[in-house]
């Protein structure tokens, strides 16, 4: 029998961080994906519509890495009311060989958290106009913060918008990501503009309806949105997947069934089988990236076990390196 780590978060904060080697851990595991023979069954998404709250869990075998992640995920986005964050949950990381548990990650959402921004990121280089003066985010939580963190690290903007729902969440994001980001934030006069004055969008909410209309689009647009992880989630109107020059997905059958695809498939802008480039394939060079600096592109972003997989398995690589966590004797 093998031994099993136990990392608590304090563990993984110490070790790992958004930068760009995480940026470049999930980058080649999105190439991995795109190379075929990657295990990735479809999502287990459990919904708690009386706490508005859901639960999915993720996993996927990778062929090269040793270890193989089974994570769960919650989101529970009346949290906030509470004290509490919005998200939370655990890994437990598996020996590829044997099946043996090797590590149990009490991460509390924070790996998650990581390799989500870090896929935004990913998206951004590849797709995103190389001159950015203005980003915009909608949202105003961790994935907001996160996502604008990630951005900068590939695609530096000089300036960045904020909307959400509720204004005072957008004053106080402004403020406390202007010191963060060391550039100025400000809150939007209205989503409309937020997206007309941005040439990169990123969407970080639970929404169940369209924030951003097909009309606001403009040459040189990039948005990323990586919202929808649910069947009953959408932030974006159905008619810019038709109307953007290029429509990217993290995997196109989540997208399909969870993500922004599904609401467009279903108001009839594309046909079920309309084909889409998965952002796997252009972190391997087997699609382009973007093709000039008028295209308008969206990537849509509903996550998937690979990242969980290729984070916990550098984390826990990492950890080891370093002497952290505690073991138990099984």
């Amino acid at each position: 029998m093998a031994d099993v780590t136990i990392l608590t978060e304090s563990d993984l904060r110490a070790c790992v961080a958004l930068d760009l080697e995480t940026v470049d851990v999930i980058d080649r595991a999105f190439a991995t994906l795109a190379g075929g023979g990657v295990v990735m069954p479809p999502i287990l998404s459990l919904a708690i519509p009386d706490h508005h709250g859901d639960m999915d869990v993720k996993t996927a075998y990778v062929p090269g890495l040793e270890s193989f992640a089974i994570k769960l995920a919650s989101g529970f986005h009346d949290n906030a009311k509470l004290g509490l964050p919005s998200s939370s949950g655990l890994m437990v990381l598996f020996d590829s060989k044997t099946g043996f548990a090797r590590a149990l990650l009490l991460d509390n959402g924070y790996l998650t958290d990581l390799r989500t921004a870090a896929a935004g990121a990913v998206a951004a280089k590849h797709l995103a106009p190389e001159g950015i003066e203005t980003a915009g985010v909608f949202g105003a939580g961790v994935q907001a913060d996160l996502q604008m963190r990630a951005l900068q690290l590939v695609r530096p903007f000089a300036r960045l918008l904020v909307w959400a729902r509720d204004p005072a969440k957008a004053g106080a994001y402004a403020a406390r990501m202007s010191a963060a980001l060391g550039c100025p934030v400000e809150v939007a006069e209205s989503a409309e503009a937020c997206v007309r004055e941005s040439q990169v969008v990123v969407t970080t909410t639970p929404s169940q309806e369209p924030l951003i209309q097909a009309q606001w689009l403009h040459p040189g647009l990039h948005i990323t949105a990586m919202g929808s992880d649910t069947g009953t989630k959408g932030e974006l109107d159905p008619k810019i997947a038709g109307a953007a020059d290029r429509f990217v997905c993290d995997r196109r059958q989540q997208s399909v069934t969870l993500g922004e695809l599904r609401s467009a498939i279903a108001a009839g802008i594309v046909p079920e089988d309309w084909p889409v480039d998965e952002l796997g394939e252009i972190s391997a060079g087997t699609k382009p990236g973007r093709a000039n600096d008028q295209e308008v592109t969206v990537c849509d972003l509903v996550g998937t076990g690979m990242q969980d997989t290729a984070i916990a398995t550098h984390v826990f690589r990492l950890a080891s390196e370093q002497g952290l966590g505690t073991v138990i004797e099984s």
